[in-house]
């Protein structure tokens, strides 16, 4: 059962692809945020005007923050890192090695529910952190991503982020996974907004190296039946919080600081 605040357009057991089947993967492996933002922009295009079919592209950036269309001044970064202004949904987060990044280039279907492909690919995230061994993986209802609930030293913690765009049923940008990543860059921002929660690694929670490459094949198999239907949508909400995104309009300017994006 999902937490959405509405039953979803298309049955659980249903896909919403346009195109079913199972998308191509590119491995784009260690690339400069830029470049591989161009290259999402490329397959976008192509798959919009049918040149293409369904791909993930997963990626490794190099340390940078990406502000999306709901990051506030206060959010902004207190070191000499860059800052990308994009397009996708949400606050600043942060991008950098050890983090593994997979941006779905699919079409949806017929009509479009935003919400469902949100919350499948927190569904595909929480299984594979499950998969992995972090058994508590969940939501938190009023906040997108996958979180760790507080457990009496630490409090909620972020495992992994969310922010997407859609443009004519086709989705871009998407999911950050924190594998065995610093976390250090993070105290530098508010990030995704959020002042009374922490974020965590794969390699935090189990108390081993959780390497991309050993996350990244799970996750993508774990998507694929998400977005086809094979993997349902579950109830593992732990808590309610308030969104910060709540009442916040898109930016109409770029913020102070920020490096605009190409």
């Amino acid at each position: 059962m999902s937490n959405a605040p509405r039953d979803p357009f298309f049955p659980a057991d249903e896909s919403i692809l346009a195109a079913g089947g199972t998308p191509a993967t590119t491995n784009l492996g260690r690339m400069d945020y830029l470049e591989a933002l161009r290259r999402q922009e490329q397959a976008v295009d192509r798959r919009i005007k049918g040149e293409a079919e369904d791909q993930y592209l997963v990626v490794e950036h190099p340390c940078i923050y990406t502000a999306g269309k709901r990051t506030q001044q206060e959010d902004m970064p207190d070191n000499d890192v860059p800052v990308i202004d994009i397009n996708r949904g949400g606050r600043i987060t942060w991008h950098g090695e050890g983090q593994l990044v997979v941006y779905p280039i699919v079409k949806l279907a017929d009509p479009v529910d935003v919400v469902d492909f949100v919350r499948r690919l927190e569904e595909a995230l929480i299984a594979t952190a499950v998969d992995l061994g972090v058994t508590t993986a969940g939501r938190i209802d009023g906040r997108s991503g996958v979180w760790v609930p507080a457990d009496g030293q630490r409090p909620d913690r972020k495992l992994a982020a969310i922010g997407i765009h859609i443009s004519r049923a086709v989705t871009s940008h998407g999911i950050a996974l924190n594998c065995n990543n610093t976390l250090e860059y993070y105290d530098h921002i508010l990030p995704c907004g959020i002042t009374d929660a922490g974020v965590t690694t794969l390699s935090e929670e189990l108390g081993r190296e959780v390497t991309i490459e050993e996350a990244a094949g799970p996750f993508l198999a774990r998507l694929t039946e998400a977005l086809q239907g094979g993997l349902k949508v579950s109830e593992r909400t732990f808590r309610t919080m308030p969104n910060p995104d709540k009442g916040l309009g898109k930016r109409t300017a770029p913020l102070r600081g920020i490096t605009p994006g190409q």
